[in-house]
């Protein structure tokens, strides 16, 4: 009798437990459908005091030099200080300011309800730079609904606590941003997702239309858990070269507490071995026990084909990555508002190179080629300028590209990549489809943004700039076919 009470027992215990689990609240999910609709624009409002906006105004000023309006871009005005190159690690990085802007705490009004405790900062690099200076209000800038929030539970966006909102500084088209990330997904390589905003906000004034927005999901927020299915592996968003290991160059965006780059020194280890050149097979054993090789294969040949260079191989920043236990180190691309045959015009914007690279006579690192130098001012170099598709003008500052090149098993790889992406995603139907989609989407909301709110200096720029599109593709499509005969 006593066992038969004892298990009766266990067995209400087992009940009670499993339906206590049953009820228990679900975590709430992103809900990608309400933030990120893929066939209309939201709209978002943003209210900022005039105190706020001035506070935003003094930290500009204090960290980057000047104040709203008043930079070099392109009134050639004050540049902030700039310091002096190290090229022991590649190319310099365009680095402006003391740090990243302040946040400040506002409101923010999405689907009839308001948000009376939303993080606002500005963003950006060089693009925060030439809006701040030119005096623009369609200022690049994330959201964080958690940080102000006291309670354990932070407050979330329909399950997204950190947003990023792009305005297309420099592509005329508004939509590179948008479709870069949905090719890539396309193409199989994981990316944030993005969706179109009509952006409002009130600098202390009264409200004002600041157009339309690119929004771009966080990859440490959401993305990675989403894609991957989990994200106990490290996050990094790196600003190296991989030619020797930094520590500060691998900003951790979780595991802060974990003093451990371990995974990171691996990879770099292996990747600069002198294995390379003595017995390769093993090399690359080695190198993809730490680094998901084949997944890079496929997203180089991606971003090499559609012509990105504002990323690794032109500058060493825009790609995160992770460390997935059943994956190893997986390359994630970032920013893709420079994608598609863009080019930056940055003599238009007065901008000069760091001193001691402002004559063609500055002595160069080994390995740093004529090609991506950074030419009298202004600026000139490797900025506008991607990497090609034969890999044959990359120097040895970039080691993962060069070593890739010199490798018959990993270029042969590439090649085949390169080959079903243009004949599979890349094709010039597929992309006017894509683009005619995404620019009639957003025709109207262009069509009313004006200045000082839009960085469009006339309303037909938007509409020339899909036909430029379209004829990146077609031209993309008939350099691939020279490279793979």
């Amino acid at each position: 009798m006593k066992n038969f009470l004892k298990i009766s027992i266990l067995l209400v215990i087992c009940l009670v437990s499993v339906n206590l689990l049953a009820n228990k609240p679900p975590k709430t999910q992103p809900n990608y459908g309400v933030v990120f609709p893929q066939n209309k624009i939201n709209t978002l409002e943003i209210s900022l005091t005039k105190t706020q906006w001035d506070s935003i105004r003094a930290d500009m000023k204090t960290k980057f030099g000047n104040d709203f309006g008043e930079g070099g871009f392109p009134n050639r005005g004050k540049m902030p200080p700039m310091p002096p190159p190290n090229f022991e690690d590649g190319p310099p990085m365009m680095s402006f300011g003391k740090g990243e802007p302040n946040y400040v705490q506002t409101s923010v009004k999405f689907k009839g309800k308001t948000y009376p405790k939303v993080a606002f900062r500005l963003k950006g690099n060089s693009s925060l730079m030439m809006t701040w200076g030119k005096g623009v209000y369609k200022l690049p800038f994330r959201l964080d609904f958690g940080q102000f929030e006291t309670n354990k539970k932070k407050q979330k966006l329909y399950g997204f606590q950190e947003l990023a909102f792009s305005p297309a500084m420099s592509d005329k088209s508004l939509i590179r941003e948008k479709v870069t990330a949905d090719i890539f997904r396309e193409a199989g390589i994981p990316s944030a997702q993005t969706a179109f905003y009509k952006i409002y906000i009130d600098f202390g004034e009264g409200k004002k239309y600041c157009g339309v927005y690119t929004l771009t999901e966080v990859i440490d927020d959401t993305m990675i858990e989403t894609q991957f299915g989990e994200n106990a592996g490290n996050i990094y968003k790196p600003e190296s070269n991989f030619t020797k290991f930094k520590k500060e160059q691998f900003e951790k965006k979780n595991n802060k507490k974990k003093a451990d780059w371990a995974d990171i020194e691996a990879f770099i280890k292996a990747l600069n071995s002198s294995e390379r050149t003595t017995n390769a097979a093993l090399w690359r054993a080695d190198l993809e026990k730490t680094f998901n090789m084949e997944h890079f294969l496929k997203y180089l040949a991606v971003n090499n084909t559609i012509v990105n260079w504002d990323s690794y191989g032109g500058m060493a920043h825009n790609f995160y990555l992770y460390n997935s236990p059943t994956q190893k180190l997986t390359w994630i691309p970032w920013d893709h508002d420079q994608a598609l045959g863009l080019k930056m015009e940055f003599p238009a914007f007065g901008m000069r190179p760091p001193n001691g690279l402002q004559s063609k006579d500055s002595k160069m690192p080994e390995g740093f080629k004529p090609s991506e130098r950074f030419g009298s001012p202004p600026m000139g170099g490797p900025m506008g300028r991607s990497v090609s598709l034969s890999l044959k003008d990359v120097g040895k500052s970039w080691p993962l590209l060069r070593y890739i090149a010199d490798d018959k098993v990993y270029f042969a790889k590439y090649k085949n990549y390169v080959k079903e992406f243009t004949e599979n995603v890349f094709t010039p139907e597929k992309m006017s489809a894509l683009f005619d989609k995404n620019y009639q989407l957003i025709a109207l909301a262009v069509a009313k943004e004006q200045k000082p709110f839009t960085h469009l200096n006339k309303p037909e720029d938007f509409d020339n700039e899909l036909n430029m599109l379209k004829s990146h593709v077609v031209k993309r499509n008939a350099e691939v076919k020279d490279f793979l005969k």
